[in-house]
């Protein structure tokens, strides 16, 4: 479907075109990595030394301190794949490498968490027998295409991603009446799928928690995944959290109440607003300065627009 430009009552299609380098690219995702994925930017061009001879395009970490591996390529190309599961294992080998770029770039203080490296590759399209390809693999991969117009605009899009593909295949949950709820449907697919292969999953979040926070939790969980299926479930240590290409909000299940922290500004939340508070310069485990506090299903009522706020600031 094209791009169309409004004047007035007019459309007119907008043109594609690409970049005259593949290092244009490069450098138009590295300076906005923080907008596009909410990365931090670590080094351009990082060497895999002599022995293994390569260069990785980019290396960053991701807002949970993951690493982050991104290849480009402005043509369609199967070399783009291979390249990327190369880096990824060459990374898993050789993390004093990788931590001492990070050091040398973000601070001393930054601790790499190695619990998940993030490969994304990033092309105008892929063919059928690599998207086959990269489905059998079973590597940490996403597949985004890029699709850039003269009028200065450009269009990212995930389509394909590892965890989200192997989710597919996993067994649903059936309601006490028989019928299946489409949300949680999928929600148990994708929980079902890191019980299978992550070292957090879901219930350990509910572990001890009564039935009134666990149905809270339900009700919160539902309510996000059920505003786009691409929506991603990523149990953490401490919190579960909810993302596209990056995240959108976090959930810490506690004893009496749920915590959520939102990617929102504390200007986009107005004074007075119940529940909330800014913890902006306040240590937290989730990602996100905008923090609400709910112990009910009447208080998360209110909380739904700004979450919804938060899905759309990132793009949705």
């Amino acid at each position: 479907m094209p791009i169309f430009d409004i004047s007035g009552d007019k459309l007119s299609a907008v043109e594609q075109k690409n970049f005259s380098l593949e290092k244009d690219l490069q450098m138009l995702i590295e300076k906005n990595l923080e907008t596009v994925f909410n990365c931090r930017f670590v080094a351009s061009e990082f060497s895999t030394g002599a022995q293994h001879a390569g260069r990785i395009d980019s290396l960053a970490l991701s807002e949970e301190d993951n690493p982050v591996i991104i290849e480009y390529k402005k043509v369609e190309s199967s070399e783009l794949i291979n390249q990327s599961l190369f880096y990824l294992h060459w990374i898993q080998d050789h993390k004093g490498d990788f931590e001492i770029a990070v050091q040398k770039r973000l601070g001393s203080d930054v601790k790499v968490d190695w619990s998940d490296v993030r490969v994304i590759c990033i092309a105008p399209n892929y063919k059928k027998y690599d998207l086959h390809a990269v489905q059998v693999m079973g590597a940490n991969i996403e597949l985004w295409k890029y699709r850039l117009f003269s009028n200065d605009s450009i269009y990212l899009e995930e389509v394909f991603h590892a965890s989200k593909s192997a989710a597919t295949s996993a067994t649903a949950i059936p309601t006490e009446n028989g019928y299946k709820n489409p949300v949680m449907v999928e929600a148990g697919k994708k929980a079902a799928l890191t019980r299978a292969t992550a070292i957090y999953t879901f219930d350990e979040r509910l572990e001890g928690k009564s039935e009134e926070i666990r149905e809270l939790t339900a009700t919160i969980r539902e309510f996000i995944l059920g505003l786009d299926e691409s929506i991603e479930e990523v149990p953490k240590k401490f919190y579960v959290a909810y993302k596209v290409s990056q995240n959108i909000a976090c959930m810490e299940v506690k004893g009496k109440n749920i915590k959520l922290f939102l990617k929102l500004k504390p200007s986009d939340v107005p004074d007075g607003t119940p529940n909330y508070r800014d913890v902006t310069a306040i240590g937290h485990y989730g990602t996100g300065d905008v923090e609400f506090t709910v112990s009910s299903e009447s208080e998360f009522e209110p909380v739904k627009e700004f979450i919804a706020m938060a899905y759309n600031k990132v793009g949705g």
